[in-house]
């Protein structure tokens, strides 16, 4: 199956519907197009996300299923949530996008590449100074040793990536994420694709079809927009329900 090429020089070129993507490789949708503020914006609304490696063109995706975490399905551990108590960490939104980021693109232990190429880094830079995309930063005595970023579109949360240097650096930027979130009155926090780091928090798998129908009714909702900030008394707030260690 040939796959839709989209013109780099036409934003306003629509994205072939997403039940158009292949099911080998899961989800591929297209290729080509920019990385412009207009298209990725358009993309999310539709179940779209850009994925791809230094030297590839930029590749559309949209899997079945789609890997999506509720608000109000977040599992915390008994030894997370000793943490959260513990007070090691502190915690900001937006603080900080630009070196979580650059976190995210870092290699890692066993994954000497990275799919976050410049190109990405910039666009969601970009994104982020016209207040669409957005970073959770985890400190610890000062130095960010973990965090996340995504984008925001309504009341939907779209996950991008996440890094840790510290021992639930990573978890305890997601708790926070998802307790603002909910009190934001957030649907859904798309995670993309399934990994066991993130169902063991409480993502799970749903049906492309249903969680287009959830973008359809959420991202046309009023979200907040510009930099965010982190209510004080998150974590004291009941938010969350407890799993076994």
């Amino acid at each position: 199956m040939r796959l839709p090429w989209l013109d780099p020089r036409d934003d306003g070129q629509p994205f072939p519907h997403p039940d158009r993507a292949l099911t080998e490789p899961d989800g591929l949708l297209a290729v080509g197009g920019n990385l412009s503020p207009r298209r990725l914006l358009r993309a999310y609304r539709l179940g779209i996300f850009p994925w791809y490696s230094p030297g590839q063109p930029i590749l559309w995706w949209s899997p079945d299923p789609r890997l999506v975490l509720l608000p109000e399905a977040l599992k915390i551990s008994r030894s997370l949530r000793k943490t959260l108590r513990r007070g090691l960490f502190a915690v900001t939104a937006d603080a900080d996008f630009t070196a979580v980021i650059a976190a995210c693109a870092a290699p890692r232990d066993l994954e000497p590449g990275t799919w976050i190429t410049p190109e990405m880094n910039r666009a969601y830079n970009r994104l982020h100074r016209l207040g669409h995309a957005h970073s959770i930063e985890v400190w610890h005595q000062g130095e960010l040793v973990g965090g996340l970023y995504g984008v925001a579109v309504g009341r939907v949360f779209f996950g991008e990536s996440m890094f840790c240097r510290m021992s639930d650096a990573s978890k305890v930027a997601l708790v926070h994420l998802t307790a603002q979130l909910r009190r934001w009155g957030f649907a859904v926090i798309d995670c993309q694709v399934r990994t066991p780091h993130l169902t063991s928090l409480g993502a799970a798998d749903i049906p492309r079809a249903t969680f287009l129908q959830l973008l359809e009714r959420y991202c046309a909702l009023p979200g907040p927009v510009g930099p965010w900030r982190l209510d004080a008394d998150l974590i004291a707030e009941p938010a969350t329900r407890t799993a076994p260690p």
